[in-house]
């Protein structure tokens, strides 16, 4: 009997610390991975990003810093994280691969946000449509047809064709 609680003691003190490790790991790189994409994403809009390209940016910041704070806490368990970054980086490049018409449009998206060749209002024509720009998302503009139709073309298909700006 005293052989086991010999023997549960001192597992728990040996697992014990690294399971507390783990979770202060987590608890705090939480908070100051949440704390870093707030204010990279406030120092985004004061240095005049769009905010619909700061909230974006400040969202991949977090993700990213999520990712890095498992993997963390990860090997503060003992687990081995070299095999884990591997297939992390493998499933990135996978689905990157398989979203590459939306990863284009996201580009696209961002130059669009970040240059300003139109803005919410503008009377544009683009790929060969016109229309009153009613929004500029990451990945697709609305467009208000003067037929009152509302019509989405993909951020790829404007970066790539002539833009006209009829509002001055």
């Amino acid at each position: 009997m005293d052989m086991d609680v010999t023997k549960i003691s001192s597992l728990v003190g040996l697992y014990g610390l690294k399971v507390l490790g783990a979770l202060a790991i987590l608890l705090i790189g939480w908070q100051v991975v949440k704390a870093a994409a707030g204010v990279a994403r406030k120092a985004m809009i004061k240095a005049r990003v769009d905010e619909t390209l700061a909230t974006f940016g400040g969202n991949v910041l977090y993700f990213l810093g999520l990712i890095f704070v498992v993997i963390a806490a990860l090997g503060q368990l003992g687990i081995q994280t070299t095999s884990l970054a591997a297939i992390l980086g493998a499933a990135g490049l996978a689905v990157a691969l398989s979203l590459q018409g939306s990863l284009g449009n996201l580009a696209s998206g961002v130059l669009i946000i970040g240059t300003h060749p139109f803005r919410i209002g503008d009377f544009v024509e683009v790929a060969g449509i016109s229309g009153k720009v009613t929004a500029v998302n990451v990945f697709a503009t609305e467009l208000l047809s003067p037929e009152n139709k509302r019509i989405i073309i993909p951020n790829g298909k404007i970066t790539t064709e002539i833009i006209v700006n009829h509002t001055l």
